[in-house]
């Protein structure tokens, strides 16, 4: 998922974008009948539509408005939500699931396999333009779909009868009972996709809800919205918090201070301020499987598809300084791409990131830099560098690119950066768009496996945006999900393969992997962490008396 850059006031997927923060007000004390938060949140939410959401903020909220066939617990472990039963075939291509009859929308209707048809049918629809289409990969007609040689109304979904979901596959896919608890998967009512039309997921009131909260006052582009207990859901007998308040705040300084005079139960800390709390009682260090990295627009600025360009950028900067002074928050110097402690070699037991580790496209070396840069410029035929970095408008976003910014210009006189800090949902659509030169950016595994990471980089993934292309990594990545799909091992080498050729070709310039330092309220529980996916799930949240 895309997660906001450089964000002081959390963690990655939610944690840096949405929860951050809930304040304590006289709503929430522990001795109130109603059971009442106020969350923080580091910006806007730019959509709650199923099909479309691919950032941390929208996925966070729908994981906990809405609900799919399974909730993931503590460890990503698989648990049943609107499923009740689950049949896999033999050869692992066919799962039939059983749903529970007492589902509803919270528009009274009830929720059946047809609106998980529904739903993955518009997904995968070239017209929905949906960017995360690309992980029903391995569904039956998906690829095809996807290039155009199938109609979508072919996916490999049916439903038999109300409460029986058939989902055919093309291949053995691994991590698919994953996918299951991410939002993407989740069922949509068509009844209210036709009625708001182009206006759906823009508003609170432009959706139903079927999971353990309803949004309200979100209009679309408003800083202050909430999330109240769903009475139509299933299971509203065991969700205990009744509100849950948002509001857009972005100052980390001001958090701690609200937080220090009881107005907030959970803020963020950076700098010195970890150090000052790091032994309190109320300290949390939430690890991530995100990292942070530089997209080079490859397609815009033609003299970034040249590999030295690209390496003596990388080489430039000092990772130290950046976890250490700039963000000091917990988060650490990236081994690669694909984060540390996502994923173990099946066989020896070692972390993916450490296995696929290529030293020298982490870890600063001016010299170095400085030789590949006027080498890599002569290439070119040019003389100098010039290139507009962009980042998100948060403090801490501008603190990091004027950090990358000085750390880069330090290859010469005859290089210059020019920052530009604009608003997250603005820096989405640009970088969808293609409107930059290099961007800091940041994606968070959707599911615990090294391929949530690395498909990104096939060429043509939507979320390619600066459009390298390797064609080696293109057959890796398709081999583990075909031909060595069923061989664990087999799929693991393919993996760590790719890994090694986007670091040795610096395909992207990896940044940092992101932590968060939090202070909870300690009597506020019962939140479900984890570091791949949906960070947050709420529906077990709860105030201690």
């Amino acid at each position: 998922m895309k997660v906001k850059s450089a964000v002081k006031l959390g963690a990655v997927a939610l944690a840096s974008t949405l929860v951050l923060a809930a304040c304590g007000s006289s709503n929430s004390s522990s001795s109130s009948k109603k059971q009442s938060v106020n969350f923080m949140v580091a910006s806007e939410i730019p959509t709650m539509d199923t099909s479309k959401v691919t950032d941390t903020i929208g996925l966070t909220q729908l994981a906990n408005t809405e609900e799919g066939l399974y909730r993931l617990g503590k460890n990503s472990s698989v648990h049943n939500a609107l499923a009740t039963k689950t049949v896999v075939s033999k050869d692992k291509k066919t799962y039939t699931f059983t749903l529970r009859k007492n589902a509803k929308w919270s528009n009274g209707d009830k929720v059946t396999a047809k609106d998980f048809v529904y739903s993955w049918q518009r997904t995968v629809n070239p017209k929905t333009a949906s960017e995360y289409a690309y992980l029903f990969s391995g569904i039956k007609n998906a690829d095809k779909i996807s290039a155009g040689k199938v109609n979508y109304k072919q996916l490999g979904v049916k439903a038999e009868g109300n409460y029986k979901l058939v989902v055919t596959l093309d291949r053995p896919v691994p991590y698919f009972k994953l996918l299951m608890g991410f939002a993407l998967f989740f069922p949509q009512n068509q009844k209210a996709v036709e009625k708001y039309g182009s206006k759906y997921g823009t508003a609170s009131n432009k959706l139903v809800y079927n999971g353990p909260y309803k949004s309200v006052g979100w209009t679309g582009t408003n800083l202050k919205w909430k999330l109240v207990k769903n009475e139509d859901y299933w299971n509203k007998k065991n969700i205990k918090m009744d509100t849950i308040n948002y509001q857009v705040v972005k100052d980390s300084s001001t958090a701690l201070n609200l937080y220090n005079s009881k107005k907030l139960d959970v803020t963020t800390i950076t700098g010195s301020q970890v150090a000052q709390y790091k032994n309190n009682k109320a300290y949390k260090l939430r690890k991530e499987a995100s990292t942070f990295y530089l997209q080079l627009n490859e397609k815009k600025d033609k003299y970034f598809q040249n590999k030295k360009i690209r390496q003596a950028i990388s080489m430039s900067i000092d990772r130290n300084q950046l976890t250490g002074k700039v963000l000091a928050d917990g988060s650490q110097n990236p081994l690669g791409y694909v984060s540390a402690g996502l994923a173990e070699n099946p066989k020896t037991g070692k972390d993916f990131a450490k296995e696929a580790e290529v030293k020298s496209a982490v870890t600063q070396n001016l010299t170095q830099a400085k030789k590949l840069l006027k080498e890599g410029l002569k290439e070119e035929g040019m003389t100098s560098l010039k290139f507009t970095l962009m980042a998100d408008d948060t403090p801490a976003g501008k603190s990091t690119n004027e950090f990358l910014q000085s750390q880069i210009e330090k290859l010469g006189s005859n290089v210059k950066v020019t920052v530009q800090n604009i608003p997250f949902k603005t820096r989405l659509t640009n970088s969808t768009n293609g409107k930059f030169d290099a961007v800091v950016t940041g994606w968070g595994a959707d599911f615990a496996d090294p391929i949530s990471f690395l498909q990104l980089f096939v060429t043509g993934n939507s979320n390619n945006n600066g459009s390298w292309s390797n064609k080696e990594y293109d057959k890796l990545i398709k081999a583990s999900n075909t031909t060595d799909a069923n061989n664990t091992q087999k799929r693991w080498n393919d993996l760590v393969k790719a890994e090694k050729i986007l670091m040795q070709e610096q395909g992207i310039v990896p940044l940092y992997q992101q932590a968060a330092s939090q202070l909870w309220n300690t009597k506020l529980k019962g939140e479900v962490y984890n570091t791949s996916g949906v960070n947050f799930d709420y529906s077990g949240l709860y105030l201690e008396k």
